[in-house]
């Protein structure tokens, strides 16, 4: 682990699958200790999203007015299909929720940026105004598109993900808690690039987002149910659009070629975390990096993810 991340990640695991099997590694954390996954979360929330779309009980066109109580504002009218490949028009964060102040204080207190209800996103959703159409990533989209799908279901976004990903696949550490006191025994704590303790980055609002956590066990078991296609909603990795600069997105799950080969992939990053998933579909074989510091770890994992096809397809 310390050779391939360097010293700036002495709190780290990964994971390498491929059709021979998987195999994991820790450093200063045990295999089954949660991290926070960060953006990463966008991924599994497009495919709980793919997921309702196969079961009928959701469609590209519907509109989160449908779903959620946002009354006749713009943001009703955006389609749960916009959202997933990131043409929402939507922000990236809605100015209601103060992301300027908020940042200043995760900088200077390593506060939580994300700590608001279901209900405060409802009420700060209510008072955005829609950008001009483009490609835009929206963290506030795919929040509204993990409740939207949850409200389909008749359940909650945490209740979703138990009931539809966990338990299906087996992933006895992935979680999504609304407050810091929902922390399982064991779950790690990030810290910044100089080496800060950063509060977790819990929230009933932010989990489809980026507030899912889990194990590297868990990571590594998902990342083989992607490759099988047994993995609920895996049609969300298939690219439907363009993205830019000759990448494709899929539900959240962008695809780019790398090296000569394609990889689809997603990454994350928290106050103190910094993820990374990638797959290469065509040689079954994929890559998770999850370190406990905000220093990013996406070019060691595509670099893992180069080695580990070069050595699967021999």
């Amino acid at each position: 682990m310390r050779a391939l991340l360097g010293d700036r990640h002495p709190v780290a695991v990964a994971a390498a699958v491929t059709p021979y099997g998987s195999r994991v590694a820790g450093l200063g954390a045990c295999l089954d200790a949660d991290f926070e996954l960060g953006s990463i979360s966008k991924g599994i929330t497009g495919l709980l999203y793919a997921d309702a779309l196969g079961r009928g009980e959701v469609a590209a066109a519907t509109t989160l007015g449908e779903l959620l109580p946002l009354a006749n504002v713009p943001a009703a009218a955006v389609t749960l299909g916009s959202i997933a490949a990131h043409r929402s028009r939507l922000p990236n964060l809605p100015v209601a929720a103060r992301p300027v102040r908020r940042t200043v204080s995760l900088w200077r207190t390593g506060a939580n940026p994300y700590g608001d209800s279901l209900e405060q996103l409802i009420v700060q959703a209510r008072r955005v105004r829609l950008k001009r159409a483009s490609v835009r990533y929206s963290n506030l989209g795919f929040e509204l598109l993990g409740h939207a799908v949850a409200s389909a279901v008749g359940t909650s976004y945490a209740e979703l993900v138990r009931r539809r990903l966990a338990e299906p696949l087996g992933l006895d550490g992935f979680y999504v808690p609304a407050t810091p006191d929902e922390l399982r025994a064991g779950a790690v704590i990030g810290t910044s690039r100089s080496g800060r303790t950063r509060q977790p980055w819990t929230g009933e609002a932010f989990g489809p987002a980026g507030g899912i956590r889990g194990s590297i066990r868990d990571l590594a078991s998902l990342a083989a149910a992607l490759l099988d296609g047994s993995a609920p909603g895996v049609t969300a990795l298939d690219p439907v659009a363009d993205f830019s600069g000759g990448v494709r997105i899929g539900a959240a799950w962008i695809t780019l070629e790398h090296g000569g080969r394609l990889v689809t992939w997603h990454n994350g990053g928290t106050g103190g975390f910094r993820t990374w998933i990638g797959l290469d579909r065509a040689a079954g074989t994929a890559v998770v990096l999850m370190s406990a510091t905000a220093v990013p770890v996406d070019r060691h994992g595509f670099a893992l993810l180069a080695q580990v096809t070069a050595q699967a397809v021999r």
